[in-house]
């Protein structure tokens, strides 16, 4: 679980923040003003954050497939759940007017 911390109490507690990271693997959301700013994790994590491939850019497994949902546009979506509905043999889908 990511904990926040207030830049104020990062500036008091840095030190021991930091052992928190490096020894239990703990990450932080750094916060001015109950706004995130900054992320306190280890090397390790952020060598894995910064992997390609990793990024929101290039998402991965049911992230791609949330994406390519949105890229249809309603007729298309329509036509793809007529097409479902057709192979189904009537199962209720999505059509026009009807959420």
């Amino acid at each position: 679980m990511v904990k926040k911390v207030s830049t104020v109490k990062l500036r008091k507690d840095l030190a021991a923040l930091l052992a928190d990271v490096v020894d239990n693997g703990r990450h932080f959301i750094i916060e001015k003003r109950g706004k995130p700013l900054a992320a306190l994790v280890s090397v390790e994590a952020l060598e894995l954050i910064e992997q390609p491939g990793t990024t929101s850019a290039d998402p991965q497994g049911a992230l791609a497939l949330a994406g390519a949902w949105g890229e249809l546009k309603d007729r298309e979506m329509d036509a793809l759940l007529a097409g479902v509905q057709a192979e189904r043999g009537g199962d209720a889908c999505r059509t026009e007017g009807k959420a």
